[in-house]
């Protein structure tokens, strides 16, 4: 007996350890939700370290010494703005040494972070393939020697203001110079009968020599823009203006290194790092295609220098088991042009301001057939959502509150179906339960899948599952979407076939009153930037999805392991061939009219409308992210540097139009009291939002 209880005794753990334990097994379980990593219990020579990771701040060197003090690490894999590291030790005694570091503390900054470490199977090292260069980008290090870098910094006078020779600005994120000709941040392009006395400067001169020597470039450019960044300074993604300047770019990087973000329109993304002194050379595809821009953060993450190897630090990013964090210094970049003297006749006319189509027609009307419907809600709904599926996905994030309690109040083994489940929002928030989602996007079901969440591809008016087999059912932002009032009911009578008798439906639409027992709902308090029309920039109200209903959600910020969150063209669409008969404002019986299109973040003067999306960075279709358009109070990331001058010109924002039938209140529950055989056992308002909760009662 005695034995028995020195046995017991020696498992206990004191509560410190036990709330270490906790932790621990919280890290292993969001590993595994968020980034599908699989942690095992058995000890192996590799470990996952949790809280340890580039999107902590934790740099390589420091991660290094802690780890190295147990054993040989063998490999150390540190992914780009994660929260998390893996390596592998030479042993597994070394391993198991390694996991005893659980809990351990890092000062990062004025910060700590707790490590949580655990096992798992194996670290690949090549997991992650080397990334291509855009087409056309050329990286030319070690371009200039230091003595040049001196000469050329010295010359640029930010002391001197002599307007004759150059003009110099002070923004509010760095400040720039221009030489040969003035670039305008109020047209975004040069006056090209008004060049600058004083020419560019004599010390450039050699410089340029040599890029036309190296064949770098064919002509002498004759602009010169000088930006100065300091640390924790960038500038937006933009493509410089086409008409402005001629195919080559040329950018020289002095005084410090920094990491160049180039983005593709359907969502590829390359990071580049540009060394001291290197020269980086843009023309063709790179040059008018590929936005690119400077994140304003003050550490950056390159590859590690091997102090064993006097070899320059390289551009590739991709190689995940050699990269740490780098501060940023003060950065000086010259980058020289050629100004344009015709239009711009590239290959590339979605981003060429030169060959920017005319001005869309004048809007549709609403329809009074079931044809002319169909077409409207194809074009202004569903091609919509296509189109900029990218783009909103990376606006959405948190399920909403009220849907959540609705989804964790159904029973365990409870079948539901969210019929328009955009990116899989809401399929994950209950997991006790058997969800299925559709989507009539077949970018958003995509992205569902790729979550690990089951759905498929269909109409909300007609969805391929068995009558009477679900518990629940929910619609959240889709039939609002709908543009007559016969195929709105239609679609509560879809939910209602699905639902077994005493299954229940949540439905959700976007509300008329966006000011509600005298509070004003987060679409109508939120300011937005302003977009190229004088429209704000849209993320509305709704999580809005199109006819079927997409709602996207991307999750792309890395989570901090003890539950913080840290930092881890086409013109508008043609209004024309829909001539159609229409509603004004309040009911679908009156006078025609044409739809109106609604000013972003004001109150809504009718109920059906055009709503419009200002597409940023050119991303279009799916990218791996989702779609989105309405959620209120959900914003995406605000852009808050100043216009564009190292590449000028932001890349051109397509605005897209999305029909809306707004409701007013009460108009929910009529629609929905004509469908036989359902209750409403409740409604309310919730954020701009009406919202129902119906019980089919089995009397059809």
């Amino acid at each position: 007996m005695e034995s028995c209880c020195e046995n017991v005794k020696a498992v206990r753990r004191s509560k410190e350890e036990k709330k270490l334990l906790r932790k621990q097994i919280k890290a292993s379980h969001t590993l595994l939700k968020h980034e599908g990593l699989s942690t095992v219990s058995q000890p192996t020579k590799s470990l996952v370290v949790a809280n340890g990771g580039l999107g902590n701040g934790v740099s390589r060197e420091q991660l290094q010494d802690v780890l190295g003090e147990v054993g040989e690490v063998e490999i150390l894999v540190m992914p780009p703005h994660k929260p998390y590291a893996l390596v592998t030790y030479r042993s597994e005694v070394s391993a198991q040494r390694g996991h005893a570091l659980n809990g351990r503390q890092l000062q990062r900054g004025d910060q700590i972070v707790t490590l949580y470490l655990s096992y798992v199977n194996t670290v690949d090292s090549e997991l992650w393939g080397c990334v291509d260069l855009p087409p056309g980008l050329v990286l030319v290090e070690e371009f200039v020697s230091p003595e040049e870098e001196a000469l050329l910094l010295d010359a640029i006078d930010w002391t001197s203001h002599d307007e004759d020779v150059t003009v110099q600005k002070v923004l509010k994120h760095r400040r720039v110079k221009h030489f040969g000709y003035e670039f305008r941040y109020d047209n975004n392009n040069v006056d090209k009968d008004k060049p600058l006395p004083g020419g560019l400067p004599q010390v450039c001169v050699p410089v340029l020599e040599r890029c036309v020597r190296d064949r770098h470039t064919e002509v002498m450019p004759d602009q010169l823009t000088v930006n100065q960044y300091q640390s924790g300074q960038g500038i937006p993604p933009h493509v410089d203006t086409h008409s402005a300047f001629e195919d080559l770019i040329l950018s020289l990087s002095l005084g410090a290194k920094t990491v160049m973000d180039f983005r593709h329109p359907e969502g590829r993304s390359v990071a580049v790092v540009l060394p001291r002194r290197s020269l980086l050379v843009m023309k063709g595809e790179s040059r008018y295609l590929w936005t690119h821009g400077i994140t304003p953060r003050k550490f950056d993450v390159v590859p590690a220098c091997d102090p064993k190897s006097p070899a320059a630090v390289t551009s590739d990013l991709s190689n995940h088991s050699n990269l740490t964090l780098s501060r940023r210094g003060t950065r000086t970049s010259l980058t020289f042009r050629k100004v344009r003297r015709t239009p711009c006749d590239c290959g590339y006319p979605s981003a060429c301001d030169s060959q920017q189509p005319p001005a869309p027609p004048s809007p549709p009307f609403l329809p009074r057939s079931q044809t002319d419907a169909c077409r409207l809600e194809a074009e202004f709904v569903h091609r919509v959502y296509e189109e900029i599926a990218c783009h909103f996905s990376s606006t959405r994030h948190s399920p909403w509150p009220r849907v959540c309690h609705f989804l964790s109040s159904l029973e365990p083994g409870s079948i539901l179906a969210d019929v328009g489940c955009g990116n899989g929002k809401y399929l994950g928030v209950n997991p006790d339960v058997i969800a299925v989602g559709c989507d009539r996007s077949s970018a958003l079901v995509q992205i569902c899948s790729e979550r690990g969440f089951q759905a498929f591809v269909s109409d909300a008016l007609n969805v391929p599952l068995r009558s009477d087999t679900c518990d629940a059912c929910i619609s959240i932002a889709v039939i609002h979407h709908l543009s007559t009032q016969k195929r709105r009911q239609a679609v509560v009578e879809e939910l209602v076939r699905l639902l077994r008798p005493g299954g229940r439906a949540l439905i959700y639409v976007w509300a008329v009153e966006q000011e509600y027992n005298k509070q004003k709902s987060k679409y109508l308090k939120e300011t937005r930037q302003q977009g190229p029309t004088g429209d704000s920039t849209d993320h509305n109200n709704q999580e809005s999805k199109s006819l079927t209903g997409n709602t996207i959600d991307a999750h792309n910020t890395a989570q901090d392991f003890s539950g913080n969150t840290t930092d881890a063209h086409n013109t508008a669409q043609d209004f024309s061939g829909i001539a159609t008969d229409c509603t004004k404002v309040h009911r679908e019986t009156e006078s025609p009219a044409k739809l109106s299109i609604h000013t972003n973040r004001t109150a809504f003067n009718s109920q059906d409308l055009l709503v419009p999306w200002h597409l940023k960075g050119g991303v279009r279709g799916g990218c791996n992210q989702g779609r989105g358009g309405d959620e209120q109070g959900e914003q995406g990331s605000k852009n808050t540097l100043d216009p564009p001058t190292e590449a000028q010109a932001p890349a051109p924002s397509p605005v897209f139009h999305r029909y809306y039938h707004v409701f007013q209140k009460g108009e929910l529950e009529e629609l929905c009291v004509r469908v036989r055989g359902v209750a409403i056992q409740r409604s309310y308002h919730d954020q701009g939002n009406w919202c129902v909760i119906l019980k089919k009662t089995g009397d059809r």
